[in-house]
């Protein structure tokens, strides 16, 4: 009975539709006419599918509602029911309602109106009333299986609904491929992408723009860029959303910046009309390639395709200009935008960190709430500054804004705390919070080793690796710690050697470089050797390391070779090379050489010498009795004489007996550092030398009523296994304080004794050979 009156229904419509007006005239009609008169609707209320196809369906649910009002139910069928529920997408309370019609009036047996409940359902929320809705249908079509799948928010119960749309023998189309390649974004999910690819190119579906569109942002995810551009020039046509999507792809790694400039000059001479998504891409793969020239030209392209105010072109224009350290420019970009989200904000604090207190200021007064990105940009910026007061300030409004849930913003005030040398404010965030991942133990790991606190930093590491899996940059921070740790057993150094062995970590760069360091700061210089020799592309800094491990155990020669090697390698030194190179040729008395060197800094690198190159030069003159050029080079250096510089010089002067310029050098010292009881020391010992003991009296006089006392030598020894104790015992002269000082001295006196006996051995030697 039903069934009959609905097909009467559907015949009589069919024919009043076909005796209508055209949309722009029915539209005219519908306006005008009068809502008071019920009766003066029906030759209207006919024409309401017909308008409404033409029309957006904004007026759908409104126009759908007026005729419920009036009674007028047999003008409405399943389109218009259809399109008042694509309005109602996002309004669960209006799409239930239309629902109810649909059910009393008999709607639901036209299959446009369940697709359109499914549809209206998913993106209101109530997924779980979509999938009923599916579930109850005897006969889905097509349209059907594709909105319930396009409705899923899991990736793998989406997979799990295409494997079962192909066991019911759905034969997929392009909007199935389309959807379910959106879905393939885990290690599973590439694989099924790949199986799907193969099934498009079978079923003859490859030359659908958008399932190839597809295609190409699944392979450009998962960085088979090679894939995704086979995919683009297989196409048979291509619209500006498969350009944008391989532009996307290549901006997006940074090794493929090249390609993506030349993709977007392909876009160009293609003719196509650029939009925002086309430029963002372009200009992110010239900050990518620091290609500044370029970058300008397609801004001016932005200006003059109406995209030079917004919002996201502007984002990527300031980060470029920034990249290629143009900052002024990056400034004018931002002024000149009408509109600012958080990014742009976000992205001028980390560009201006000179202004970022004030910036962050304006950003909340512009009514801009900040994200954990901006707190962390702002946090960096307040460290590099040494703005403690405002550190402190900027905490408590994490506090306050809730943001200590965040684990990045956490991990930026361990580190900024340690860089104030805060370290209990440090160890304050780092308890406070509940979940501790890698990079939080990293900073604190850190923080201790950049305080000298080395055996604290240790610690940490072994408490580390018992609750997270260490990454390259905890082996890279423990091994700076074990390196700079003078009371740490070099047997620690050894055992983290073994675990970063056992998880891969042997050919890290972060590792290998600092493996290096550490080995050559604890004396291990053929260990060190070891380690160079088996990376396989070698860095600015593991060049520079070993030339460093080599100045520091005085072996000039392999300091000279290294640095020949490296340029002729085609690595370029840095100011670290210059200062291991410098301070070998001072130590081994090359003064030309190192002059030579020294003066190569600027004219052949462009590097600026600072204060530190002075000094190598300063002591290397002094070492060679040159103490008048010591004293002019030490008069150019960039603000003025430094601490390092003065004791250098003042040590020279001890050992060339020039006391009128250490009486100097001392005076500058001894104001600089009153407590200091080097100059002292160095002083007193040039005036013993001289014969002068009255002002030797006299400075030691002057050195108790200031309470200056001479620094204790300190010497370690490692006197146990590794699971004895984390440091090496230290000890000083005439120290008899370790429990087996009486075995240790026996054993000092036997030692003496027998190299007593080889050099008498070797002397016996030396005569006979004369005889």
């Amino acid at each position: 009975m039903i069934t009959r009156q609905l097909r009467y229904i559907t015949k009589q419509r069919s024919t009043t539709l076909r005796n209508l007006h055209l949309s722009k005239n029915v539209h005219h009609l519908f306006d005008e006419s009068p809502y008071s008169n019920p009766t003066s609707l029906s030759p209207v209320n006919h024409s309401l599918p017909t308008f409404l196809r033409v029309n957006l369906p904004f007026n759908a649910f409104k126009k759908l509602k007026e005729l419920l009002k009036f009674g007028i139910h047999n003008a409405i069928d399943e389109v218009t029911v259809a399109l008042a529920l694509k309005y109602s997408c996002g309004n669960s309370k209006q799409g239930t309602q239309v629902h109810k019609f649909a059910i009393a009036s008999g709607l639901m047996f036209f299959i446009t109106v369940p697709n359109s409940l499914i549809n209206m359902y998913s993106k209101s929320g109530q997924f779980d009333r979509a999938l009923c809705i599916f579930e109850g249908l005897n006969y889905p079509d097509i349209v059907s299986w594709n909105t319930m799948l396009s409705g899923f928010q899991n990736s793998e119960e989406a997979l799990n609904f295409v494997l079962r749309m192909n066991l019911n023998g759905v034969a997929f189309d392009a909007v199935t491929c389309t959807t379910a390649l959106s879905f393939c974004s885990d290690l599973e999910g590439f694989l099924f992408g790949l199986q799907l690819h193969n099934f498009v190119m079978k079923s003859g579906l490859g030359c659908e723009v958008f399932v190839g569109n597809a295609l190409i942002t699944m392979y450009s995810r998962w960085k088979c860029l090679e894939e995704a551009r086979r995919v683009f020039d297989e196409m048979p046509n291509r619209d500006l959303v498969s350009w944008n999507a391989m532009l996307s792809g290549y901006s997006q790694e940074n090794s493929y910046g090249l390609e993506a400039i030349w993709a977007f000059i392909g876009m160009v001479r293609q003719g196509m009309k650029l939009d925002n998504v086309s430029f963002t891409g372009a200009v992110s793969a010239c900050g990518h390639q620091r290609n500044l020239e370029v970058g300008r030209q397609i801004h001016g392209l932005c200006i003059k395709g109406g995209y030079g105010t917004h919002v996201s072109v502007c984002n990527v224009l300031m980060s470029m200009y920034a990249k290629c350290e143009v900052v002024e420019d990056a400034k004018l970009v931002f002024e000149r935008m009408n509109e600012r989200n958080v990014i742009s904000w976000t992205t001028m604090i980390s560009v201006d960190e000179k202004d970022a207190v004030r910036l962050f200021n304006e950003m909340r007064l512009d009514d801009v709430y900040p994200n954990d990105v901006t707190f962390v940009g702002l946090i960096h910026a307040i460290t590099t500054g040494k703005l403690v007061e405002e550190g402190r300030m900027v905490h408590a409004c994490c506090v306050k804004s809730n943001f200590l849930s965040e684990s990045n913003v956490c991990n930026s005030l361990i580190t900024m705390y340690a860089k104030f040398r805060l370290v209990q404010d440090s160890i304050k965030v780092f308890e406070e919070l509940e979940c501790r991942e890698i990079v939080t133990w990293n900073a604190l790991i850190s923080g201790y080793a950049q305080n000298g606190m080395c055996l604290e930093s240790l610690r940490t590491f072994l408490s580390a690796v018992t609750e997270c899996k260490p990454n390259p940059y905890t082996f890279g921070s423990v091994l700076n710690a074990i390196g700079s740790g003078e009371d740490i057993s070099l047997k620690h150094g050894q055992r983290c050697h073994s675990h970063l062995f056992k998880v891969g970590f042997n050919t890290d760069p972060i590792v290998t470089n600092a493996l290096l360091d550490m080995y050559a700061k604890r004396g291990s210089i053929s260990e060190s050797q070891k380690v160079f020799s088996e990376i396989p592309q070698k860095s600015q800094f593991a060049w520079t390391s070993i030339i460093s491990a080599h100045a520091r155990h005085g072996d000039y020669d392999s300091v000279m070779s290294s640095f020949k090697e490296m340029k002729r390698e085609g690595v370029k030194p840095d100011s670290i090379t210059f200062l291991s190179l410098l301070t070998s040729c001072g130590r081994n008395g090359m003064v030309d050489m190192g002059q030579q060197i020294f003066d190569s800094m600027q004219a052949e690198y462009q590097i600026e010498p600072s204060s530190e190159h002075y000094s190598c030069m300063v002591d290397m003159l002094g070492r060679a009795g040159r103490l008048k050029e010591a004293e002019k080079l030490m008069g150019h250096s960039p603000g003025g004489p430094g601490l390092s510089m003065l004791q250098s010089l003042l040590g020279a002067c001890t050992i060339h007996g020039n006391v009128e310029m250490g009486e100097r050098v001392a005076d500058a010292l001894m104001e600089m550092e009153p407590n200091e009881s080097g100059p002292y020391v160095l002083m007193s010992n040039l005036y013993a030398e001289k014969g002068n003991w009255e002002k030797v009296s006299k400075l030691r006089k002057r050195m108790r009523e200031r309470g200056v006392r001479k620094d204790v030598g300190f010497s370690w020894v490692d006197a146990g296994d590794i699971n004895s104790s984390l440091s090496l015992h230290g000890f000083s002269s005439g120290d008899k304080s370790h429990p087996q000082s009486e075995e240790i001295c026996k054993m000092a006196e036997c030692l003496g004794l027998e190299m007593k006996l080889l050099r008498e051995k070797d002397r016996q030697k030396d005569m006979a050979i004369t005889v």
